[in-house]
């Protein structure tokens, strides 16, 4: 979701100012919810400002750079290995707890793809 235009942060902290209108009606006449406009008005008194917040980046990833190695070279030594057995092997070479779903993204990312060896195939 975008953020607000200037602008119409703009038009909204005039119509509060010119005193006319509730803030509900604000936020009926301009389009947007009411606790937008609380919001805007309240960080306009707390900081002087009205424009958009940065973006917050998102979250970091679980697994940096050697991680990913420890995951490569389990991979590769063990195939056949669960998305779990996977997991576990991290937790004890690194001490990273990852989900079961994040370690299938890791593999995906990574370009991983496991062989699953059939019983009777192993010798």
């Amino acid at each position: 979701m975008r953020a607000y235009s200037l602008d119409l942060r703009q038009k909204i902290v005039n119509a509060y100012d010119r005193g006319v209108s509730t803030q509900g009606q604000i936020a009926q006449t301009f389009g947007v919810s009411r606790s937008f406009v609380e919001k805007l008005l309240g960080r306009r008194r707390g900081t002087g400002e009205i424009s958009s917040l940065p973006h917050g980046g998102g979250g970091h990833r679980a697994c940096d750079e050697q991680a990913q190695a420890v995951v490569s070279r389990l991979v590769m030594e063990q195939p056949d290995a669960t998305l779990q057995e996977l997991c576990e092997g991290l937790f004890e070479e690194r001490g990273i707890h990852i989900s079961v779903a994040t370690m299938c993204t890791e593999l995906k990312r990574l370009d991983l793809r496991r062989k699953k060896v059939s019983p009777r195939y192993r010798a």
